[in-house]
């Protein structure tokens, strides 16, 4: 709706400045031309706006003039108040900041539009951490906040998965991203996306040097490169296994990151594939006991029958402080 345009038009230039009129009319999905219809609308109407051709032009709003109508539909309303991990602003440490925006935008709403947003927050909530996921080790987030907002560079003392000993780092911060309730740290690392997870980093210090970020790269555009980099990882193994019905509900939920197809076929039995990094990883097969078979390929087959067998060759012996302690006649 037009009405819906022009109250966009002007809080982008009240929150942006001055911003080119082709822009414009990308972020709205309409031509420039009628970006410069809107604009005039919008002058006829009062509003301090004026347009400036030119290599360097753009449409912007008189030095100073700010509005303080919302315009927020009931439905917008009801989004701001639906937030998707509250975890995230305890991390940061806004989560008194976010109560207090929250009261200020619930006294700005439109007094229609109070309800529905009250009741949202009360009925709608959003918890993005995994089932059963375990105590997370606590994480600092401060050092990295502040090379992030300050865009300068920082120094990490990073410990990788696997690895006993950190090593050193300097890297370019882009930004921090929090996925399923762990922190990750993006940065260029001498010129090139890298992932850092929070809880790995032994020490962080920020450097006097400006960062030294790609030109045009932004955090969204940097953390799409290293997810794909993650998801897409190849897999060293193709695995077939079959899967009893009665726990394929759970083999999907705790799989899904090896899953390479979803299961198929009719009766007792599904099929499925994953791809594994290396045969070892195949032992976490056997938390399915019986309901889970590798069908190929045989050297996977041949790992958990040893893994198996070191189980079982395990509960057969006699366990710490099942052995009676015979003692002497007499002693005490």
């Amino acid at each position: 709706m037009k009405s819906d345009r022009l109250l966009s038009i002007l809080l982008l230039l009240q929150t942006r400045g001055r911003i080119p009129a082709r822009e414009l009319a990308e972020r709205l999905e309409v031509s420039v031309r009628t970006i410069y219809r809107d604009v005039e609308a919008l002058s006829t109407s009062g509003v301090p706006v004026y347009a400036e051709r030119g290599r360097h032009g753009g449409i912007e709003l008189l030095a100073g003039f700010r509005t303080d109508v919302t315009g927020l539909t009931a439905d917008e309303s009801r989004a701001l108040f639906i937030l998707a991990a509250q975890g995230a602003h305890a991390a940061l440490g806004l989560d008194a900041a976010l109560g207090s925006a929250l009261r200020k935008v619930m006294a700005a709403l439109p007094a229609p539009h109070r309800p529905a947003a009250e009741v949202t927050s009360r009925r709608i909530l959003v918890d993005a951490t995994r089932w059963k996921g375990g105590p997370q080790p606590a994480v600092d987030l401060d050092v990295l906040q502040d090379a992030v907002f300050s865009d300068r560079r920082l120094r990490l003392r990073y410990r990788h998965s696997g690895e006993q000993e950190p090593r050193m780092y300097t890297v370019d911060p882009y930004g921090l991203v929090s996925k399923a309730g762990v922190w990750y740290l993006v940065a260029d690392r001498r010129g090139k996306p890298q992932l850092f997870r929070a809880d790995r980093v032994r020490a962080a210090t920020v450097l006097d040097d400006a960062v030294r970020r790609r030109p045009g790269v932004e955090l969204a555009d940097a953390w799409e490169v290293v997810r794909r980099q993650v998801e897409e990882r190849p897999g060293g193994i193709d695995v077939t296994v079959r899967v009893r019905r009665d726990r394929l509900d759970l083999f999907l939920r705790l799989m899904a990151t090896s899953l390479v197809s979803l299961p198929e076929g009719d009766g007792d039995w599904a099929t499925a594939r994953l791809s594994l990094g290396v045969v070892g990883e195949a032992r976490q097969l056997l938390q399915f006991s019986d309901r889970v078979e590798v069908v190929s390929p045989p050297e996977v087959r041949e790992e958990l029958a040893r893994a198996a067998a070191s189980v079982t060759a395990l509960y057969r012996r006699p366990g710490r402080g099942s052995e009676e302690t015979v003692r002497p006649a007499g002693s005490l």
